[in-house]
């Protein structure tokens, strides 16, 4: 520590931030010369962490190699809760099985952005479970339900007659315990966890500590480009996803949306993405850019030999195929899981009725992402965008909501 000033770290953890409070706070911390405990928790509620999770682990990876000690907390209690944070509903609990099975990878993915060498993991079970039914009640004590309404997803909730289960203002609660069993420096979370890092700073004070300070980071979009990245939506690019599969994902996002995924998950600098911006507007085709983007991201969790043979793989599929390079962007709703293909292919302009669509699959003349269709009964799910092809000459990118 001591190398990097107090202003030239505090511009490398503003970059790309939301919020960060109290930058006053920070500041003084930073000032000291010595490393900080960095806090950064995730419930494993599935088992891929996906890009909208690096967003927040590539802050603390910048972090930690400016020498701070990073905390990558995995809430294998807090799930058992389930957190409510942007919820309009009561989120499912999971079981303890599923919980530790998820668990399980969450360390070696995180390893693909941190120092594995210089992270310290815990699991929050190790002091929430001790607590016991005494030490929960003299926790929930030191916050009031008014407070814990003020919370935006609470208030709307309340407000609008929808069930708050009280197992779900526990929430903020343990996960502000979290902090005081850390005594944490700094928490990161996405601008959705707000409120409960907040929490954190209060129950820090009430034990005495000096309350940690807190940097949000905006949350990224999923490949619809309209609801969060989450894996409960099914619109997220996992980083153990195969190369190819990753490469083609990042692919098939829109042109705009392509532009927040720069921001938010590219190494390169601010300047150089703007610079190939104003390429992509004076006339370059945006399709070269989000090559370098699905390279850059396929090399980071693979490697760069994957990343250029996935390349190759998509460009054998789609250019060689005789996809082009303009065709018409469609957004379809879907009340349930998914759109059955034939629906899809309906909905989209590419044929005149589903009976079509059969006739086509029955004669190999219907592609989806270049792979013909073979199943009358297959569905694009919720949160999925992807090229269809009806026949030889008419294509369509669809996003399914």
């Amino acid at each position: 520590m001591g190398r990097v000033d107090v202003a030239e770290q505090l511009a490398i953890v503003k970059r790309g931030a939301d919020e960060v409070l109290v930058e006053a706070e920070l500041a003084q911390k930073l000032a000291r010369g010595v490393p900080l405990r960095i806090k950064l928790g995730l419930d494993p509620t599935a088992p891929d962490i996906h890009l909208g999770h690096t967003v927040v682990l590539n802050k603390m990876r910048q972090m930690q190699d400016l020498g701070h000690h990073v905390i990558f907390l995995i809430g294998d209690f807090t799930t058992m809760i389930g957190d409510p944070s942007g919820r309009n509903a009561t989120r499912p609990a999971l079981t303890r099985e599923e919980i530790v099975a998820n668990a399980k990878t969450y360390h070696a993915q995180a390893s693909k952005v941190l120092d594995p060498a210089r992270t310290e993991i815990r699991y929050n079970s190790e002091w929430s479970e001790p607590l016991g039914a005494a030490g929960m009640i003299k926790l929930a004590a030191q916050h009031t339900v008014a407070r814990m309404l003020e919370r935006d997803d609470f208030h709307k909730r309340f407000t609008s007659n929808q069930p708050i289960a009280i197992h779900e203002f526990l929430y903020p609660l343990m996960q502000g315990y979290d902090s005081v069993a850390l005594k944490s420096d700094i928490e990161l979370g996405g601008t959705d966890q707000k409120f409960n890092l907040l929490v954190g700073r209060e129950l820090q004070k009430h034990a005495g500590q000096e309350p940690q300070c807190i940097v949000t980071m905006p949350l990224l979009e999923g490949l619809d480009g309209v609801e969060k990245m989450s894996k409960s939506k099914q619109n997220y690019i996992g980083i153990d996803e195969p190369a190819e599969e990753m490469f083609g994902k990042v692919m098939s996002i829109s042109d705009t949306l392509m532009w927040r995924y720069y921001e938010l998950l590219s190494a390169r600098s601010l300047g150089e993405i703007a610079a190939l911006k104003r390429e992509c507007d004076d006339g370059r085709n945006p399709r070269d850019a989000k090559v370098l983007l699905a390279k850059e991201i396929v090399a980071r969790f693979h490697t760069p030999a994957a990343a250029d043979a996935a390349e190759a793989a998509f460009v054998a599929r789609f250019r060689q195929g005789a996809t082009p390079e303009n065709m018409p962007e469609v957004t379809l709703e879907t009340a349930g899981a998914g759109l059955a293909i034939a629906q899809l292919a309906k909905q989209a302009g590419l044929v005149a009725s589903t009976s079509e669509a059969l006739r086509l699959i029955d004669g190999h003349g219907l592609k989806v992402d270049g792979d013909t269709v073979a199943d009358k009964a297959l569905a694009i799910g919720a949160g999925r965008t992807v090229i269809v092809q009806a026949g030889k000459r008419k294509f369509a990118r669809v996003t399914v909501r």
